[in-house]
């Protein structure tokens, strides 16, 4: 079945080694940024420099409505044969909110049944709320994206999350 990965930085080489995903999406501050990684075609690895913030900062790169445009538009180039793997920092907010844009962009009108999957899959699940409201004005889900997310609540504390598997579909 196509799904959709989502792991923490740490977890990649692993995660990649395990499911052999054709596709790769990084979330990482600019300093942070990492070269694809084998076996990863490059222009199958999509790079959003970015930082997990939700509102402007000094030093500090928030998410834009550029960043959600070049998500989407990515994700459908992706022919699901193969997982496609998300990953940020620690697999908890940038990463999460990434999972959910895109599982919303091909599941119009199941924003809270797919909020309700990700909270299953992934207690610890916390999608950045900035990246949500972007992504609800772009895809026009006139704030049930941004509702659905706010139904699941704040999710387990935790420094790090797993590799979580999110189907597509329900």
């Amino acid at each position: 079945m196509a799904c959709i990965l989502v792991s923490p930085l740490s977890a990649i080489e692993r995660t990649i080694e395990a499911w052999q995903p054709s596709h790769l999406i990084t979330l990482l501050s600019p300093e942070h940024m990492i070269e694809t990684p084998a076996p990863i075609a490059a222009e199958r690895h999509l790079k959003l420099a970015l930082n997990d913030v939700v509102e402007e900062m000094p030093d500090m790169l928030p998410p834009t409505r550029d960043h959600i445009v070049r998500l989407v538009e990515f994700s459908r180039n992706w022919n699901t044969r193969a997982p496609m793997l998300i990953h940020c920092w620690a697999g908890i907010s940038r990463s999460m909110a990434a999972a959910y844009i895109l599982l919303c962009e091909r599941a119009p009108g199941c924003e809270f049944e797919v909020a309700r999957i990700l909270r299953q899959r992934a207690p610890h699940a916390y999608p950045n709320p900035l990246m949500i409201q972007l992504a609800d004005t772009f895809l026009q889900r006139e704030g049930r994206m941004v509702a659905a997310i706010a139904s699941i609540g704040r999710g387990e504390m935790v420094i790090e999350g797993g590799c979580v598997r999110l189907p597509l579909g329900s």
